[in-house]
């Protein structure tokens, strides 16, 4: 038994002159259009899936900070008197870099800023924020700093953040308890 049936890709119109063809039309299955379909699909899903890793990846960024800086105040506050400057790497997002006391007023430099506002819709416990906020991370505190003493004369204290790098001070002098956090 001969199948009648014929698959047109391109069914040609002809034209009255010289029998050239006018144009053309694609009739596809509705198999080969679920498989377009899915395709855009699981490529959509991927780049969503890649810019939750880079996201992602910001974060560990961020949390690596937070464990170095830490991990160089408890250095210095095991000592007994002690200065240095550090450079930490950032994702390039965050433009500031602040110390602030939540439990006392905004004053000093950065006022006109609206960092503090910002600041407060977190926990008075946070010491360390970063300005944009959105990190990834909602309690930073830095153990073994001085914050009453680092927010005297600005609260907010803030380091800008240039090219993804930031450099902040930290010291400690004889018969302090606690380190303090300066800029040079």
């Amino acid at each position: 038994m001969k199948s009648d049936k014929k698959f047109l890709i391109f069914s040609p119109t002809t034209s009255s002159k010289h029998g050239q063809s006018k144009g053309g039309q694609i009739k596809l299955s509705f198999g080969m259009m679920f498989s377009i379909i899915l395709i855009i699909f699981f490529i959509a899903f991927a780049f969503y899936i890649i810019s939750k890793f880079i996201g992602l990846g910001e974060t560990f960024s961020v949390g690596k900070f937070v464990d170095d800086f830490q991990s160089n105040v408890d250095k210095l506050w095991k000592g007994e008197k002690g200065s240095q400057e550090l450079e930490y790497s950032l994702p390039k997002k965050i433009e500031w870099v602040c110390f602030a006391n939540l439990l006392d007023s905004e004053h000093g430099t950065y006022k006109s800023k609206d960092f503090y506002e910002s600041f407060k819709k977190y926990s008075p416990d946070n010491n360390l924020f970063f300005y944009p906020m959105d990190v990834g991370l909602d309690l930073i505190e830095i153990e073994h700093i001085d914050i009453e003493k680092i927010t005297r004369d600005d609260n907010p204290l803030c380091f800008e953040v240039k090219n993804g790098k930031v450099k902040i001070g930290i010291e400690k002098n004889f018969g302090e308890a606690l380190v303090s956090v300066i800029s040079f």
